[in-house]
């Protein structure tokens, strides 16, 4: 149980020859970068969600990087990027270092796709002005605060533990209990590879990632973000999989009732991870809605 240090915790990381380390809002940056459409492919900004890290798009990134130029970058603090100070673990701060990252890269995605709060963090850029897709698509997004009536406990819980330094590393030794990675993994209502399950159990044993993770959730306010969804200029795909035990596919229909022209796509038999489940089937549902956004080159129209 220790820190994640790249030269050793990243010796097996997915796509591993696309990571660079960038510095930007002051903290040094992991993200993976794919590009094999070219150099004119329009750009796609894959945002993780909390806990998770740019091991999540293992699968995605390979089938988009044919039609796109792929930015996967690991949140604050999480998986290999730095963690910043404690109250930029938010969601207007990590959306301000976000942009910020995607300054120093010079990029302007026309496409952002994020999962679980990865979606929130790209909604609150979009309404900020510093990005300007023209598609936002949300897995199994987390717009609505943290299980509903709940939530009025989970915050203040949240920052009690946050409160407590022993607390990440109480988390990430119980992680180091056989069987413990998969029961979190599988309480997602997703079944993922072996591989998969030991990436989330070297993220999970890291006690700064744990950390990270907690401040983000503790920090977590999405009624403002709520209040301003009318003003969304992207056009929303909300992809929701109805074995999800982390976000119920109904908050999708409650976001839509904020948000009218939200489009609702559904997903059978998957849970909450199911871009790495399914990633190919998620690439193909993302191909659908972006393919006729972008207008990207004849070749990359054509998904198999």
């Amino acid at each position: 149980m220790s820190d994640l240090i790249w030269s050793r915790d990243g010796s097996d990381w997915p796509h591993r020859e696309a990571s660079e380390f960038v510095a930007a809002a002051g903290i040094r940056w992991h993200v993976q970068r794919m590009d094999c459409a070219g150099p004119d492919a329009p750009a796609i900004l894959l945002v993780h969600g909390t806990g998770a890290a740019s091991h999540s798009w293992r699968g995605l990134m390979p089938i988009l990087a044919q039609h796109f130029s792929v930015i996967a970058p690991d949140l604050p603090g999480h998986g290999f990027t730095e963690t910043p100070l404690a109250h930029r673990l938010s969601l207007p701060g990590m959306a301000a270092d976000l942009a910020a990252l995607l300054r120093v890269l010079g990029v302007a995605p026309q496409v952002v796709v994020g999962h679980s709060a990865g979606a929130a963090i790209l909604a609150r850029m979009c309404l900020d002005g510093s990005i300007a897709p023209e598609l936002l698509v949300s897995l199994n997004g987390a717009f609505l605060p943290y299980g509903g009536h709940a939530a009025n406990l989970f915050s203040p819980l949240a920052k009690l533990l946050v409160l407590n330094p022993f607390v990440p590393r109480i988390f990430a030794w119980q992680a180091m209990v056989p069987g413990s990675v998969e029961r979190l993994i599988g309480n997602t209502g997703s079944q993922i590879e072996p591989a998969g399950i030991a990436l989330y159990g070297k993220l999970v044993r890291s006690p700064t990632h744990v950390a990270a993770a907690l401040r983000m959730m503790a920090n977590w306010q999405l009624e403002p973000l709520l209040q301003a969804m009318p003003g969304l200029k992207a056009k929303l795909v909300l992809v929701t999989a109805d074995r999800d035990r982390a976000i119920a596919p109904a908050e999708a229909v409650r976001l839509k009732q904020i948000f009218p022209p939200a489009v609702i796509e559904n997903l059978s038999g998957l849970g909450h991870l199911a871009h790495e489940e399914r990633p190919r089937l998620v690439a193909d549902l993302i191909m659908s809605y972006a393919a006729p956004t972008v207008q990207p080159s004849a070749s990359a129209l054509t998904v198999s």
